[in-house]
């Protein structure tokens, strides 16, 4: 029988080789960048799973629990914004990028200017068509930032700065009738001087969440952004805020000409801060707080805390 010609053997290489071009280094950063989003993707969808009964409480979403999604138009995008998770200057960012020219540099816009509502456009304003649409096309993002951290900078922000005045009012006022014996009429009248013990005190309180809900300083991020319902293409973190921010300005297409905003904030809360805040709350409402903010834990991959004494 005649032997068949051996065929030269195919590098296998070259045949899936089509496969595995070879990366740039900034492709190959992007491409890294791109597996880390999907990574934190996937945990919000695991974690909304997981805890579907907590988590999918509201079956659907109304206009009104849209408040917090600021919808740019001409580059299709949808910010959710958090208190005190650099909201302030994606605000700005916002403003120049809707703005049609009338913003160039975002640190030019006054912070107060940033949070006039009538300043940007939130998704709520739009008809309920209008609205799936949106979800349905625009690159929706947030940024969120380890819970209890968030937690102490909305504390220190609005009830030890005296120009507070309002919070001190509104809030300062009802805190320290529910959780202080023996206040002085002074203390109720100002609430100026409300202590972070008393503060935890009055989150954890059922009465606060039967009364109104959370304050958006305070509010869980699943409660003002609803993860669950909503599926954002991008969780950028405040611990790696300038590159998730420009990540988000790359794929938006406007990294050219707009770059995030780089400040150091020497009065910024951080990890060492919070511990100390913490050192004074007992086990029990420890506990008791983590519950509440359990989700946010879990849902963005934030450990529980070292200096936690949970029960």
């Amino acid at each position: 029988m005649d032997q068949q010609p051996l065929q030269p053997r195919r590098n296998v290489l070259d045949e899936h080789s089509f496969l595995l071009p070879l990366l740039s280094p900034l492709q190959l950063e992007l491409s890294n960048t791109a597996i880390l989003h999907q990574m934190r993707r996937d945990q919000v969808t695991d974690t909304c799973r997981a805890n579907s009964a907590m988590s999918r409480k509201r079956r659907v979403l109304t206009p009104n629990d849209l408040k917090h999604l600021v919808v740019d138009e001409d580059h299709e995008l949808i910010y959710c914004y958090v208190p005190k998770v650099a909201c302030t200057n994606w605000k700005r960012l916002m403003m120049v990028l809707s703005g049609r020219g009338k913003y160039s540099d975002p640190m030019e816009i006054p912070a107060n200017e940033a949070h006039v509502s009538a300043n940007l456009k939130t998704l709520n304003q739009y008809s309920i068509p209008e609205i799936n649409h949106r979800l349905k096309s625009y690159m929706k993002f947030l940024f969120v930032r380890e819970p209890f951290e968030r937690l102490v900078s909305a504390y220190r922000n609005k009830f030890t700065q005296k120009y507070n005045t309002s919070f001190h009012k509104r809030y300062g006022t009802k805190i320290i009738r529910r959780q202080r014996k023996n206040a002085t009429q002074e203390a109720l009248r100002k609430g100026d001087d409300v202590k972070f013990e008393e503060f935890v005190a009055y989150l954890i309180d059922p009465h606060t969440q039967r009364e109104e809900p959370f304050n958006e300083h305070w509010q869980t991020v699943y409660s003002l952004c609803h993860p669950c319902h909503i599926h954002y293409d991008l969780v950028g973190k405040y611990e790696t805020l300038e590159e998730d921010s420009n990540y988000v300005l790359q794929l938006a297409g406007v990294s050219g000409y707009l770059k995030f905003p780089t400040y150091a904030k020497s009065t910024r809360t951080t990890d060492e801060m919070t511990t100390e805040f913490f050192q004074n709350i007992s086990a029990e409402h420890q506990t008791q707080l983590y519950e509440v903010y359990k989700l946010d834990f879990l849902m963005f991959n934030y450990s529980v805390p070292n200096y936690l004494k949970l029960e």
